[in-house]
């Protein structure tokens, strides 16, 4: 299932403070001028998370604690993709 696209808000995306480098830097990256990000390293199973997790930070960052579920077996290799994603 490698090389699905994820289509996802900008707001939402921004959640990521690389993304938000790559979509806002002047010139400096193509991803800013397509508004296309891509990342070949990390997993699809991965991304989803990832994808889920910005629209849960930001349902959530102004209101109540909630909890973000996270299966064991990813715990891992997510740990390294938000390190990377400065999330």
């Amino acid at each position: 299932m490698e090389g699905f696209e994820f289509i996802i808000d900008r707001e939402v995306a921004m959640v990521s403070q690389t993304i938000r480098s790559m979509l806002t830097s002047p010139g400096g990256f193509s991803e800013s001028k397509d508004g296309v990000v891509t990342f070949p390293d990390i997993s699809t199973t991965i991304l989803e998370k990832i994808c889920q997790y910005f629209y849960w930070s930001l349902q959530y960052s102004r209101g109540k604690e909630t909890e973000f579920h996270i299966e064991p077996e990813l715990t891992l290799e997510l740990m390294m993709a938000a390190n990377y994603l400065h999330t």
